[in-house]
């Protein structure tokens, strides 16, 4: 999608701190950072959210989860959070499946 600011850094149009490339996937710091630690791992295909997967999908959503293990294994960490936002309600505000890799501090139960 020529206006997802997400597409346009898998594109290389807009930089980013990228921490990890892969086939399916690009990994790169949060300019929000919420955690010492805190990455997002976006896949090169354009999907909003992932009520928006198909059964197709399978292999990409788990290569993200993969992407999003390597990160934390990269950056050291062996306690970490993953996020994924769905909607607006839920906190999405980019509309392009992203994992959050969080780490390097405790976090609360419940979150939110």
């Amino acid at each position: 999608m020529s206006s997802c600011i997400f597409c346009k850094i898998v594109a290389g149009q807009i930089p980013a701190a990228v921490v990890l490339e892969t086939s399916d996937a690009v990994a790169f710091r949060d300019i929000n950072a919420q955690a010492p630690h805190h990455y997002l791992v976006i896949p090169r295909k354009h999907v909003e959210a992932i009520k928006d997967l198909e059964d197709a999908d399978q292999a990409l959503a788990g290569a993200l989860l993969l992407a999003a293990r390597d990160v934390a294994r990269q950056q050291g960490l062996d306690s970490y959070r993953l996020v994924v936002n769905t909607g607006p309600d839920a906190g999405q505000t980019v509309f392009h499946i992203h994992v959050h890799v969080l780490g390097g501090r405790g976090f609360a139960w419940p979150p939110g």
